[in-house]
């Protein structure tokens, strides 16, 4: 997994990872975040990881599938990556520790960007600062084998010689 995010470039070839100097605060500014995490997926994939993986983990409905996921055992290690709001980022790891709790997962990753990188991104992205607070709740949990981690996410510099990051289209993204 620290292989394929060490992998994403931007832009693609150069080696590094600079975003363009935009606060992405204001609508149609900033850059976004659905192609930082494809490239991250595209790697875990040419690794063996599954990506999009529906995992059976609630008792009534059936959550969305993780975003990649990698056969231990019988069990599974997942990893999402954040590119909703914060409310997107609880539900994630809370779909992880309860994957953890059912032994169908041994183990979770949640990859958001630190509050430095956040103000370069579409507005509202869930981010290391806002999810701090909740840990002491995760390690609350009666796990008896498990792994839920956090991995905060950083750029490598700011530049306006460098294009935007493509925005989505859906929620806050929009350009």
């Amino acid at each position: 997994m620290h292989g394929a995010i060490k992998s994403i470039e931007w832009p693609p070839g150069s080696g590094s990872f600079t975003l363009y100097d935009e606060p992405g605060k204001d609508r149609g500014k900033g850059s976004g975040v659905t192609p930082i995490k494809q490239a991250c997926m595209q790697k875990l994939q040419s690794l063996g990881w599954q990506l999009e993986t529906p995992v059976d983990i609630a008792a009534v409905k059936r959550p969305g599938p993780m975003d990649a996921t990698y056969r231990v055992g019988d069990r599974l290690f997942c990893v999402e990556w954040e590119t909703g709001n914060v409310s997107s980022s609880h539900r994630a790891i809370n779909k992880m520790a309860l994957g953890i709790l059912k032994k169908v997962l041994v183990g979770g990753a949640l990859i958001l960007p630190t509050r430095e990188m956040y103000r370069y991104l579409t507005d509202r992205i869930g981010n290391f600062p806002e999810i701090e607070p909740y840990f002491p709740l995760w390690r609350a949990l009666r796990i008896d084998e498990g792994l839920l981690i956090v991995v905060a996410i950083e750029h490598d510099a700011v530049s306006s010689n460098v294009p935007r990051i493509l925005k989505g289209t859906d929620g806050r993204a929009l350009q």
